[in-house]
């Protein structure tokens, strides 16, 4: 859930809000739907840092890497990943709900109004509560997997429920400023293509504006819950000792082996909490085919990953 900028009162509202809304995209799933597997191997998405066609800034000058924070309209949220197409262009993913245009009954992105591809976004370092920080870069929205679905008419209960991803394209005056290492942990190492297992460990990292720029409590942890056969490889939930906060929306997690296994799409703050990301390797995989970015890969980190920095 993206944190309304300008507005500390509809942030608080939307905090009790988002509590008695944990099982946004818990849809119906007839037998209609398919596995939804994609036939794509992890390593044909991703690309070493080093192989990607591009020079980076170094993790400590960077003012571009997962976990900065995103600016559109009225909200905030925080990128997950950094990626690359087949031209180079560089860009940084977040959940496509952040780019939301009102709400929906239905509660899934092939329903649920979008701002516009084309749409600016600001990326931001230390916004919090009224006050959005310092702009570090400029993008343009250039995917979003709810436009997409809807523009193609997708009839999959659990891919509409499910595929949150989209992409920001990094204005390239800004290119030069990127890293695609994950702030804390490093990676990612890889894609993960495989799913979780009953408490398998999770590492992520948010930026929301409600942590008032203190990013030493922006490092995130949980341990998943085992993958849900009705969300048939799309999401994964999990449980966490402190609960992701509105704005931490589209943030990356890493497996416990550090590779990439989804953007952050719910949020719970029920006891205990439970919150989930959605699957990356399907969302990639749904974006490769149907985005009209030629190329587009998962950029893996300078650093590698470490469970404990």
């Amino acid at each position: 859930m993206p944190t309304p900028r300008n507005s500390l009162v509809v942030v608080l509202l939307a905090l009790v809000a988002v509590s008695a809304a944990v099982g946004v995209g818990a849809h119906l799933v007839t037998s209609s739907d398919s596995t939804d597997s994609p036939n794509v191997s992890a390593a044909g998405l991703t690309v070493p840092a080093a192989g990607a066609g591009r020079a980076w800034a170094s993790e400590s000058s960077a003012t571009l890497s997962p976990g900065v924070q995103t600016y559109i309209g009225d909200g905030q949220c925080t990128a997950d990943f950094v990626f690359v197409d087949a031209a180079k262009h560089v860009y940084l993913g977040q959940a496509a709900h952040c780019a939301e245009r009102g709400e929906s009954s239905h509660g899934d992105g092939c329903h649920t109004a979008s701002r516009p591809l084309g749409t600016q976004v600001t990326f931001n370092r230390g916004g919090f509560s009224d006050n959005s920080g310092s702009v570090v870069g400029n993008g343009t929205l250039a995917y979003s997997s709810w436009l997409t679905m809807q523009q193609r008419h997708e009839t999959n209960h659990t891919t509409c429920a499910y595929n949150d991803f989209a992409l920001v394209a990094v204005d390239s005056k800004y290119a030069s400023d990127v890293n695609p290492t994950m702030p804390y942990w490093g990676g990612p190492d890889g894609l993960n293509r495989a799913g979780m297992v009953a408490d398998e460990r999770l590492h992520g990292y948010g930026n929301s504006s409600l942590r008032g720029g203190d990013t030493r409590l922006s490092p995130q942890t949980g341990w998943a819950d085992g993958d849900q056969s009705a969300a048939r490889g799309w999401s994964h939930q999990y449980h966490s000792p402190k609960p992701g906060l509105p704005g931490d929306s589209g943030s990356g997690f890493l497996d416990s082996r550090g590779r990439a296994v989804g953007t952050l799409s719910t949020l719970g703050l029920s006891i205990p909490i439970v919150n989930a990301t959605g699957d990356l390797y399907r969302e990639l995989a749904y974006a490769r085919a149907h985005s009209g970015i030629d190329g587009l890969q998962l950029v893996l980190g300078t650093k590698h990953f470490r469970a404990s920095s």
